[in-house]
């Protein structure tokens, strides 16, 4: 009777990545038709290739396809006489590595934010960037270990009747994406003590909203976001939960449509600053003493200009270049 409640348990778990998955495909391939307007609109399409750009449709379009991976693989593999024993032990860390890789790429990124918050800390960078190597190195060494002991778990359950691979969870594979956890953590603890030390900084100087206090602001909402997220995946694996196993297509999904969010919304508040500096009416010399013809311009009324060690430094950087190459005609 207990291999009877078993088999129905590892059914009933099989069934639920055949929804979940097809669903967070829907999801992020609606946030991409509801976006595509702003990607054209901002010039994420017409800007010059440069890394800020690279990185977003790296990530935009690899989540996708993806997700259409996911979709594939999950339906492909439920249908009968498709799985064995080989085809189920290659594809689970095949699986977690091309997810991870999804992952790795967003902290590059966000990694570049806080290097942009604290005002290009080659500390802070290093500092995080050694975390960032011992995060991975720690996901491959859980990887590696559980992919030993997974033959000996799903030998039982593998030749089942069962729509896909057996979703069985041991051995320490609740740690999986520990290491990403805490790496995320650490990113978050780092935002949070600049948000703290702006607020209180603003709350003293009355000063109005920025670029600086968005890049700030967005990266807390990730941060908090994404971490949540992670420690969501880890109960679901962990088991004592009563989580169901939903895949990792909705954390997939999720990832993507954080991090794309987060960059299209920094880069319409970027476009918005530039356009409401008249540039033509803007001396530049080195970079450095920003005036206007007579009169001197605070720093803070272009705040676009302060703003030139984020990810968004190149389209900064080309306005001041074809500036120079104006006033030198």
């Amino acid at each position: 009777m207990s291999d009877i409640n078993r088999f129905i348990a590892l059914y009933k778990g099989n069934l639920i990545p055949l929804t979940t998955v097809p669903s967070a495909l829907t999801w992020i391939l609606h946030d991409y038709f509801v976006t595509l307007e702003d990607e054209v609109c901002i010039g994420f399409r017409t800007q010059k290739w440069c890394t800020s750009k690279a990185m977003f449709l790296w990530i935009r379009y690899y989540s996708i396809v993806l997700l259409i991976f996911d979709v594939t693989q999950i339906h492909l593999f439920a249908r009968p006489g498709i799985t064995s024993d080989k085809v189920c032990l290659g594809m689970d860390p095949t699986i977690r590595v091309i997810g991870a890789v999804s992952l790795w790429s967003i902290e590059i990124i966000m990694q570049l934010r806080i290097y942009a918050l604290y005002e290009g800390s080659k500390k802070v960078a290093l500092f995080n960037f050694t975390l960032f190597l011992g995060s991975i190195a720690g996901f491959l060494w859980v990887l590696i270990y559980n992919a030993k002991l997974r033959p000996a778990l799903i030998a039982d359950a593998v030749h089942l009747p069962l729509p896909g691979c057996p979703s069985i969870h041991a051995g320490i594979e609740w740690a999986q994406w520990i290491p990403a956890t805490a790496f995320e953590g650490v990113l978050f603890c780092f935002a949070l003590y600049k948000g703290l030390q702006k607020s209180y900084w603003e709350a003293r100087t009355q000063k109005r909203f920025s670029l600086y206090a968005l890049l700030l602001r967005d990266n807390l909402l990730y941060f908090f976001a994404i971490t949540c997220i992670l420690i969501f995946n880890n109960l679901m694996v962990v088991g004592v939960t009563h989580i169901p196993w939903f895949s990792y297509g909705p954390f997939h999904a999720a990832l993507e449509i954080l991090t794309v969010r987060m960059l299209l919304n920094l880069r319409k508040a970027t476009a918005h600053d530039l356009s409401s500096v008249h540039l033509t009416e803007v001396h530049v010399d080195q970079l450095k003493n920003v005036r206007r013809k007579d009169t001197a311009v605070p720093k803070r009324n272009l705040s676009a200009l302060a703003f030139q060690r984020s990810e968004e430094s190149e389209t900064l950087n080309s306005a001041m270049s074809s500036v120079n190459t104006t006033m030198g005609r």
